[in-house]
């Protein structure tokens, strides 16, 4: 789906709130979608650029289910569906994100945000960036990028990840930074998947897309996307990149990462630039949630019915794992644990529930920790290992970090004691209240 199609129909619902006073993408913008997130907000008005700008839209679980159209519950369901059949997309010679090709680059004329005063310049958050390798094939990622001239950037290349890999082996890569994409892209560009699989195959199992071959880069991209920036990320050509607000709401430090050089940018006619607040809600859940269903499989492959994951936003949607369990074995809380950790390494805490917990309800986790641990039979604590670079606690440079695990499943040997709440009768006020 084209987004713009999508935002039509937030307008029909009255599901979007539309800015038509003039603002400026230099924190003004950012600033009102902190304001207002979770709601959806379209700018239509950028004061330094000619085009629309668009945020907040898919900050909750809530948001995701009705675009796919679905209850929140079915949402891991069909992310692991979508993994595991996924297929390739049809491929398109007249595409959307192609109607303008600028002749020359110039990025000052798009709306960058600048989001935040500690920021080392204005950045895109919310770039799907399609790279290749000669062996492996396609690959989709995440990387933010800061602007430092008309046509070129510094982007943030996280090492250990595919992407970074590729660069080492090959010194340079063609990529295309895709901006305005729908859920079906953000959230697969998001998955973890073992190398070698194409992530476009698991959006088109999300929801059928199209493809289309770039203009400059041998690539095929998001046909239906806003914008594309396409050229090559050098890795011995770096210059400084930073401050930043990362995912933990902290700020991240000052790097020397590789330089993208812009040779072309296409984009539909009417195209919308999609902001992605940093940090944020939103940030959060397309960090977090396609985490979700890895950790899923890897604790169903180990024996234990589990019933649901949370990456949790207080985690910063990454440090932090919640799941729900319907326990038939002693051992299945610790067995829990331990498949979490494997299926989300950068995971640093997890926490293990009953099925009659709702582990969207911090009380009620909480509640279950203080009524069903018990520290020296129930808390599992890892030697240190490599965490989340994300972790500002962690060691820097390698990541080493303590990671723990709290089973709060209730024992199935009970010896007397009940582990449930006790409940009140159910009542119709109208009968009493009027």
């Amino acid at each position: 789906m084209i987004l713009e199609g999508y935002l039509n129909q937030l307008k029909e619902k009255g599901k979007i709130h539309i800015v038509d006073k003039p603002i400026s993408k230099k924190l003004e913008i950012a600033a009102v979608l902190n304001k207002m997130q979770p709601e959806p907000v379209l700018f239509k008005n950028v004061k330094e650029s000619d085009f629309h700008v668009v945020g907040n839209l898919f900050c909750t679980k809530q948001q995701i289910a009705s675009y796919f159209d679905i209850g929140v519950q079915d949402i891991i369901p069909t992310l692991t569906e979508a993994i595991e059949r996924r297929s390739p997309p049809q491929e398109v010679e007249n595409a959307a994100c192609q109607e303008v090709v600028e002749s020359d680059v110039d990025l000052t004329r798009l709306p960058i945000l600048f989001h935040n005063e500690v920021d080392g310049g204005p950045y895109i958050s919310s770039g799907v960036v399609v790279a290749s390798h000669p062996d492996y094939g396609q690959n989709l990622d995440f990387h933010r990028a800061m602007q430092i001239g008309k046509d070129r950037m510094v982007t943030r290349v996280v090492r250990g990840r595919d992407f970074h890999g590729f660069l080492e082996e090959e010194g340079e890569l063609d990529v295309a930074y895709c901006i305005g994409n729908t859920p079906e892209v953000l959230i697969a560009a998001a998955t973890s998947v073992e190398t070698g699989v194409n992530e476009l195959e698991i959006a088109n199992a999300l929801r059928e897309m199209r493809v289309t071959k770039a203009k400059t880069v041998d690539l095929l991209i998001p046909a239906d996307c806003e914008f594309v920036l396409e050229g090559t990320v050098y890795l011995e050509e770096k210059q400084d990149e930073g401050p930043f607000i990362d995912l933990t709401e902290t700020v991240d430090v000052v790097r020397q990462e590789p330089v993208f050089e812009v040779k072309k940018i296409t984009h539909r006619k009417t195209g919308i630039w999609q902001a992605l607040l940093p940090g944020k809600l939103e940030h959060k859940l397309l960090m977090g949630m396609p985490r979700e269903p890895t950790v899923f499989r890897k604790v169903k492959e180990r024996g234990v019915d589990v019933l649901d994951v949370y990456i949790t936003p207080g985690g910063a949607s990454w440090l932090h794992i919640a799941l729900k369990i319907d326990k038939k074995h002693d051992d299945d809380g610790l067995r829990a644990i331990e498949a979490a950790f494997e299926g989300h390494t950068s995971g640093k805490h997890v926490w293990v529930y009953d099925k009659d917990i709702d582990i969207y309800d911090e009380r009620e986790r909480e509640w279950a920790m203080a009524t069903r641990f018990q520290a020296d039979e129930d808390l599992l604590v890892k030697d240190r290992e490599p965490g989340s670079s994300l972790d500002p606690s962690a060691e820097p440079d390698t990541k080493m970090t303590t990671k723990v695990g709290f089973d709060c499943t209730k024992s199935l040997e009970t010896k007397g004691k009940s582990f449930a709440k006790a409940k009140f009768p159910d009542v119709d006020l109208k009968k009493f209240m009027g």
